[in-house]
């Protein structure tokens, strides 16, 4: 890094004084490009500039022309800020901190499968308004390639939607009609990689050299700089990160797919691209943006290319962008790695949202052990995060379930984490003597063995298996799980995210199978279409799904009445019973205690050191220091 750069990076005072400087001489062109937003991006902009000027020197500070890349993006954002509707400039205005209300409720889904369209999506407003859902995110709906796209997430075009769901301006009418009707609207930026069919991309394979630097174009040697020391993520699909170009016989780096092209973003014109994309879509209504696979994006020689400590610089300056031209936006982290690399991406200058992969993980373990200790221990250590920040808990979703605990805390407990790991895929794909669960094998690894595992709740929890034996007390200890585990993520802390068709208890759909462009691919047996049938019986008590969904409704409505279950804080509490578990919510005002049993024998809790107690989910009064469970039980308990 040159001299220079350090010096300003050590002295805040030299860092302001050189921002204001940038500000000054570029004041003009970025006043004629803001237009009628430049009162309030200019001050933004001095309270700003400083921050990203900082990251941006970070990564980009040793290249000679790093001040011409970084006017070109402030005039960028000057552009954007300019572009951006009445109604969420509005909303920049507005603390950002509604995900940590006791009403705040979220649900994800694929438009087609959820509602045909964009025009249907709309028409199934009333339905999520009931259901509660005030935050939706709508999964992966650009331009991609027909028909390997990685579920939508190879995207050939950030400013064209799929032409099967409608057009973007149609998509931007949806997104300002979520908005009047309070629910936040959350798009997936896919960012550490694009489609080979993007423009981008086939420039580059034309030749086009400043377009081959948007990607990484290797010979053999270079190539085999980076490739010993990364791991295969679909070993199934085709090993090793990189795919060969037929044309020019260099290596182009894939993490994920021969089709997915990984970006370079020590390429200061590849962040700015990507800046100006993120700025397009949040102007089209997203409040929030999933940032996928973000633990990728910077590649360093002789490392595993994960979590580096530039991921961190990239996805801050990305924040610093977002809070110059559309402050209201914010970031969910998609981090699917170890436990203690998902909370470093947590922060207000980084992401405000985080989904919660280890809570995940954990639940289902306990619901197939009948044990706590794992998930005690684990979240003990690994649940608090920043008071500003929110988790985004959730028990299913789009892809599949990876075993994401501390292998050092569950060898602390005498638990050998590989062994166990195969214990659990073994267990949730059906093969364990026993189980309950109808899950499918997701990219089995042929050299380990190693899996994860793709299933819907109600088949991974024992519906299916319940209605296949016609067992109606294995069918109610299986519903007895959905509402065990939908309690934990309404009340544990943080936004709990429902999955299309979770809440209507939907199963498995093995007609993927028959489909050769989807059958290698497992996760699409939890990618479900629900039918109108299907709603109408979320109504009908008699039915299943009516059973699931009006329990979960109940779980929401207690949880909505309830300020702590908000903004209250979370100590998660040990218990000697090694089938229970335990969390205490906590305001200056209220006290909620939160006991779980996972097991399907009646247990008996500690001292609990208080007598009288209000059961919030029932209503009813309870009395004694040490409470009885019954199989699955669950207990919100209020001190009287």
């Amino acid at each position: 890094m040159q001299k220079t750069t350090v010096q300003l990076l050590d002295n805040p005072q030299l860092l302001r004084f050189e921002s204001d400087k940038i500000l000054k001489r570029l004041s003009s062109a970025l006043k004629t490009q803001a237009k009628h937003a430049w009162p309030v991006l200019q001050p933004r902009l001095q309270q700003q500039l400083p921050v990203l000027l900082a990251l941006y020197l970070r990564l980009y500070g040793d290249l000679y022309d790093c001040y011409f890349h970084l006017e070109q993006l402030l005039k960028l954002l000057a552009k954007s800020a300019a572009a951006r509707p009445d109604y969420l400039q509005q909303e920049d205005a507005s603390p950002q901190d509604w995900h940590k209300a006791e009403a705040a409720l979220g649900a994800a889904c694929y438009v087609d499968l959820f509602a045909n369209d964009f025009k249907g999506l709309a028409e199934r407003i009333p339905y999520l308004k009931k259901t509660g859902i005030n935050y939706l995110h709508l999964m992966p709906l650009f331009k991609a390639p027909v028909p390997n796209s990685d579920g939508g997430y190879a995207v050939s075009d950030y400013r064209q939607t799929m032409p099967e769901l409608g057009t973007m301006p149609q998509l931007a009418e949806l997104m300002a009609q979520l908005h009047q009707q309070g629910i936040k609207p959350v798009l997936d930026f896919v960012f550490n990689h694009t489609s080979d069919e993007h423009a981008w991309a086939e420039k580059a394979k034309a030749g086009d050299p400043t377009y081959r630097e948007f990607y990484f174009f290797f010979t053999e040697q270079e190539r085999d700089q980076f490739a010993p020391s990364l791991r295969e993520i679909f070993p199934t699909i085709r090993r090793g990160s990189f795919t060969q170009d037929p044309s020019s016989g260099l290596w182009i780096w894939t993490t994920f797919n021969s089709f997915q092209w990984d970006l370079n973003y020590a390429n200061p014109a590849v962040f700015n691209a990507m800046a100006e994309e993120m700025l397009f879509l949040a102007n089209q209504g997203a409040s929030v943006l999933r940032l996928d696979a973000l633990a990728f994006v910077w590649k360093q020689a002789g490392t595993s290319c994960e979590n580096l400590p530039k991921a961190h610089t990239l996805i801050q300056a990305f924040n610093a962008v977002a809070q110059i031209a559309a402050p209201s936006l914010q970031f969910k982290s998609e981090a699917i790695v170890h436990p203690d690399e998902v909370v470093k991406y947590i922060a207000p200058t980084e992401c405000q949202l985080s989904y919660n992969p280890l809570l995940m993980a954990l639940l289902w373990n306990s619901l197939a052990t009948r044990k706590t200790r794992l998930m005690t221990e684990s979240l003990q250590r690994r649940f608090a995060i920043d008071p500003m920040c929110s988790w985004v808990n959730y028990i299913r979703c789009h892809d599949d379930i990876g075993w994401t605990f501390d292998d050092n805390v569950a060898w602390q407990l005498g638990i050998n984490p590989d062994h166990h790991r195969q214990f659990l895929n073994q267990f949730y794909t059906g093969q364990f003597p026993g189980s309950f669960a109808s899950g499918v094998k997701f990219q089995e690894n042929p050299a380990t063995g190693d899996c994860r595992v793709a299933g819907m709740l109600a088949s991974l929890a024992g519906v299916e298996k319940a209605q296949q034996n016609q067992n109606a007390e294995h069918l109610q200890h299986a519903l007895a799980r959905i509402y065990l585990l939908n309690s934990v993520i309404l009340s544990i802390g943080g936004l709990p995210l429902l999955y299309q068709g979770d809440e209507l208890g939907l199963l498995n759909d093995y007609s993927y199978l028959d489909d050769p462009a989807k059958a290698d691919d497992s996760r699409w047996v939890n990618r479900v279409r629900v039918h109108d049938q299907q709603f109408t019986a979320a109504n009908q008590p008699e039915t299943i799904s009516g059973q699931i969904y009006q329990q979960l409704q109940q779980l929401i409505r207690c949880r909505a009445r309830l300020p702590v279950l908000g903004h209250g804080e979370t100590k998660i509490l040990s218990c000697s019973s090694p089938h229970l578990f335990s969390y205490q919510r906590t305001t200056a005002e209220e006290q909620l205690l939160c006991l779980v049993n996972f097991s399907e024998h009646t247990q008996q809790s500690d001292d609990l050191g208080h007598g009288q107690w209000l059961e919030q989910l029932t209503g009813k009064p309870m009395t004694g220091n040490r409470l009885m469970l019954k199989p699955y039980q669950v207990l919100w308990l209020s001190p009287v």
